[in-house]
């Protein structure tokens, strides 16, 4: 609270000494109290120079020098308390009746006087609790399924079906967001500016899909548009077998390069989370992808989506090359099986001898995936080791034997059971 001076002007012209000597006989004098003025005294404290706003901004704000920094990451979980809330006034700690403040002056025909009242214990407790509940942070809960990638951040979490074109309506299309991240941008005439930036992919998982940017100051508003943009820019892949790629294939943009691997029922999809969920909106289920170079996300997205454009079709190959195109399985016994056949087929004297015949080659362009080498373990270095394989060399593939016995007999015996069969055990009853 500010304090008040009394500044005493011209009343008395003696001295405050020679007033309290001659108090007893000037009881009876009579004062100019006109001449008797208050003036506020300067307050030089902090809290009462500044509003309650701007106090307040202090703690739970940052200032644009340190939000570039990186601090006050978890200042928006700090907000303002209304101190005032839950408060009546003329009720305070002591619990008086103040007629005209907090009871009428006058209740039927009785006038009320200023009386105290029975304290209320709990008032500071409920006062307390409800400026706590004012202040703590609840965080956003996700179910699990709506989940992204990390937590209830955008990336990996899903949008819906992009927007009506017209009277066409994209049923059956799910988008998901790839990215989503603030640019600032730097001009001349309006400064630093945040606009928001994200990458999705929409698809409808039957062959159906692609992706598209959006920017925007607001970061709804981007997801918006990139998700009609992405419906407005669809793509028509063809899954082979309905579950994965045609063949393996090499694709790259910019510094990003990818190494893609067809793969049998069930392996599932190994790759780049990005790289993911676009075969999800595309429809393949088994796949494997090698990321060498940048990870920049955009080009990871283009390459990709190029590379699954540029593949073609067995009878494509085929024609290329005019030769049979022959598939060998491990689960037909590398029995050859011919997958398409050319309208013309080249003689052995009309092919060249430095062209490429082996399939995985052609299909890569001559590309190879980097493979680190492997190092030993530590203890293969180690002389025990030796006597440990000198030791169980004779037993050395007998688990392998044992269960390819009992996969096509049922049961462990010997290659001589059938000429020399050993006695069953009887049962005793």
């Amino acid at each position: 609270m500010a304090s008040k001076l009394l500044a005493l002007r011209s009343v008395i012209n003696k001295p405050l000494n020679g007033i309290l000597g001659q108090l007893p006989q000037c009881l009876n004098t009579v004062y100019n109290l006109k001449n008797f003025s208050t003036t506020s005294a300067v307050s030089l404290n902090f809290f009462n120079k500044l509003p309650a706003e701007k106090l307040w901004k202090s703690v739970t704000s940052v200032s644009n020098a340190g939000a570039k920094k990186g601090r006050g990451k978890g200042a928006g979980r700090i907000r303002t308390r209304d101190l005032n809330r839950g408060q009546m006034i003329g009720v305070g700690k002591i619990n008086m009746l103040w007629p005209g403040l907090s009871a009428p002056v006058i209740r039927g025909k009785e006038l009320l006087k200023q009386q105290r009242l029975p304290d209320d214990p709990e008032r500071m407790e409920k006062l307390i609790k409800l400026r706590d509940s004012m202040t703590k942070f609840r965080r956003f809960k996700l179910s699990p399924i709506e989940r992204g990638w990390s937590g209830s951040r955008m990336p990996g979490r899903s949008t819906g079906p992009p927007d009506p074109v017209g009277d066409e309506e994209f049923t059956g299309f799910d988008t998901k967001v790839l990215q989503l991240r603030s640019l600032l941008i730097m001009k001349g005439t309006l400064g630093r500016t945040r606009n928001y930036q994200a990458v999705v992919v929409t698809g409808n998982g039957q062959g159906l899909a692609g992706f598209g940017i959006g920017r925007s100051k607001e970061a709804p508003a981007a997801l918006r548009k990139a998700k009609n943009r992405a419906g407005k820019k669809l793509m028509d892949f063809e899954v082979c077998d309905g579950h994965t790629v045609f063949h393996d294939f090499f694709t790259a943009f910019g510094k990003t390069k990818l190494y893609v691997q067809k793969k049998n029922k069930g392996y599932g999809l190994s790759c780049h989370r990005a790289i993911k969920e676009i075969c999800e909106a595309i429809g393949i289920k088994d796949l494997r992808a090698k990321l060498e170079g940048s990870n920049n996300l955009q080009h990871i997205v283009k390459a990709f989506f190029i590379g699954l454009l540029q593949q073609r079709t067995h009878q494509q190959l085929a024609e290329e090359k005019k030769l049979h195109l022959v598939e060998y399985r491990a689960e037909n016994e590398e029995y050859p099986t011919v997958v398409a056949s050319p309208s013309y087929v080249r003689t052995k004297e009309e092919i060249p001898k430095d062209e490429t015949l082996d399939f995985s080659q052609y299909v890569m362009n001559d590309r190879i995936i980097l493979r680190r080498k492997k190092f030993p373990r530590f203890y293969e270095t180690m002389p025990h080791y030796e006597i440990y394989l000198k030791k169980y060399e004779k037993y050395r593939n007998h688990e392998k034997i044992r269960l390819n016995l009992k996969t096509e007999y049922g049961e462990v015996k010997s290659f001589l059971n059938d000429k020399y069969p050993e006695p069953k055990e009887e049962k005793e009853a």
